[in-house]
């Protein structure tokens, strides 16, 4: 019997898999045991074949695959290699020594290439919270799994270049990756701040959003420059730290996004995520029979853009609210739960009515007062409560369109946002959390304390516009975000009455 180690993702985590194999005497078979998927049972024809095209022939006899520990499922294309090196190990072409300490992955091509697989970083990472010496995997996945350290990552291209690496015919230096040269490229921001015109209001609330982490939510006519500013705002965040970049990276690579284009390795840049309203509740927070992660969590460290929200179908909307909340998805399924990170920005607009010109200057409104409200009540109340900027963004003049004046670049504001996440970052220290939309009640108490004269202001709002409780939590973050933008260290009047009018849905007359 010969033993080779692989990992199965499951969720976000990677766990061990002894690939055990044992060559019997008898008439030749071929068997993989150990709650595999329909792709591991297929393995078998393409080991098989690949073994046959690069020369290298099954032994004799009955070949038993387990996969151990057999009551983990195990899923995906990942153990062709680890398969296919075990049976040159039990046919004694590999000594066991050579590759005890190594994590193994890669799908095999008929013609023995190695192709590339999902999951890798997360195998990495499994790996060496093992101590193991490294990984054997395909060279098109090398740059992922480089970016963990204290690891040797040995990239291969076929399996006659794995087998000869471990009987000790050639060698292959490991991969490296400068990291810092990746967090180096060029952020290319295609839509600047500075060249959307107008809409001065609707850009300092996107400020306020980026620098606190908020949800936002646009309500404005067709053309008014919604879209535009939600593809300015990642031009507005904060570059990714090292740790947001490989906790995105594994949910990236197990969504199978990092080898589209022949291309791979870490994501340096804030997802930006804009799905289409006729998306699935499996598509929008994730699910399928092997659970795969769904746009909530693609969008994690990132914005998911929801454009024209109320044509999205309710029930999807509706599971929105548990993500926004927690911050995490789990998806249940019969023998098992996984649970995927899903902390994003949800960004949305809308138009005020079903033909978009209600209350407008420019046109007049054809839509009657029933389909205006079935049109809002399409958006319910609890998911705007946790939507924490409010924002009209009305149509845009000509005065506005042809004034040559530039505002300012998506690089100043970016400066002021990042100045505001480090006050967070320290204020929030010895916790789980970094930013101000992230605190709890109690810590929305303890670091968004009120003098009278603003107490007296938010009470007057509460009592005027109906807030919620979760409305005034959420008026609190926001005016703390206010103030760090001000590296203000206390909460004043003119930061609580700017937070205020961003709950411009909550009021009276969204409800008509």
């Amino acid at each position: 019997m010969f033993s080779v180690l692989s990992v199965t993702v499951l969720g976000i985590e990677a766990y061990p898999i002894d690939v055990e194999v044992d060559v019997s005497q008898g008439f030749f078979a071929f068997n993989i045991v150990g709650l595999p998927d329909t792709a591991v049972r297929e393995s078998r024809d393409r080991i098989i074949t690949a073994m046959k095209n690069c020369g290298h022939y099954l032994p004799r006899g009955a070949v038993t695959v387990n996969l151990a520990p057999a009551d983990l499922r195990k899923e995906g294309t990942a153990f062709d290699l680890p398969i296919a090196l075990g049976i040159l190990g039990a046919s004694g072409e590999i000594h066991r020594d050579s590759i005890k300490d190594y994590t193994i992955l890669g799908e095999l091509s008929l013609n023995g290439a190695v192709k590339p697989v999902k999951g890798v970083i997360n195998a990495a990472i499994a790996a060496r919270d093992k101590q193991l010496k490294g990984l054997i995997i395909p060279r098109a996945n090398a740059m992922e799994a480089a970016v963990v350290d204290s690891l040797n990552i040995i990239p291969v291209t076929s399996l006659p270049e794995a087998a000869r690496f471990l009987s000790g015919e050639i060698e292959i230096p490991p991969f490296e990756v400068d990291i810092k040269q990746v967090f180096s490229t060029p952020d290319i921001t295609e839509n600047n701040f500075t060249d959307i015109r107008g809409q001065e209001h609707a850009k300092r609330a996107m400020e306020v959003a980026a620098a606190g982490g908020h949800n936002i939510m646009m309500l404005g006519p067709p053309g008014s420059g919604k879209t535009l500013l939600a593809r300015g705002l990642p031009g507005i965040l904060p570059t990714l730290t090292l740790e947001e970049a490989i906790e995105t990276t594994r949910i990236h690579s197990i969504a199978g996004l990092l080898n589209k284009n022949g291309q791979s390795g870490l994501v340096s840049e804030r997802p930006y995520r804009s799905p289409h309203h006729t998306i699935s509740n499996a598509g929008l927070v994730g699910g399928g029979v092997n659970p795969m992660p769904g746009e909530v969590s693609i969008s994690h460290n990132g914005i998911l853009f929801l454009d024209e929200l109320p044509e999205f179908q309710r029930n999807v909307l509706e599971v929105l609210r548990q993500p926004l909340e927690d911050g995490i998805v789990t998806i249940s399924r019969a023998k098992s739960s996984i649970s995927y990170p899903a902390r994003f920005m949800l960004v949305a607009a809308m138009n005020p009515c079903p033909c978009g010109w209600y209350n407008s200057s420019q046109k007049e409104c054809t839509c009657s007062v029933g389909q205006i409200q079935r049109y809002r009540a399409k958006i319910s109340g609890p998911l705007l409560d946790r939507i924490d900027i409010h924002i009209e963004v009305p149509a845009i003049n000509y005065r506005d369109l042809t004034d040559e004046r530039k505002g300012e670049t998506s690089e100043v504001i970016r400066s002021r946002v990042e100045q505001a996440r480090r006050m967070q970052v320290r204020r929030f220290t010895g916790t789980k959390i970094y930013k101000n939309s992230e605190m709890s009640p109690r810590m929305t108490e303890k670091f968004c304390r009120l003098d009278e004269e603003c107490k007296k202001l938010l009470e007057a709002a509460m009592n005027k516009f109906g807030f919620t409780a979760r409305a005034y939590h959420r008026i609190l973050k926001v005016a703390r975000t206010i103030a760090d933008l001000e590296a203000s260290t206390g909460i004043e009047i003119a930061h609580l009455a700017e937070a205020i009018q961003y709950r411009s849905m909550d009021r009276a007359e969204w409800t008509l």
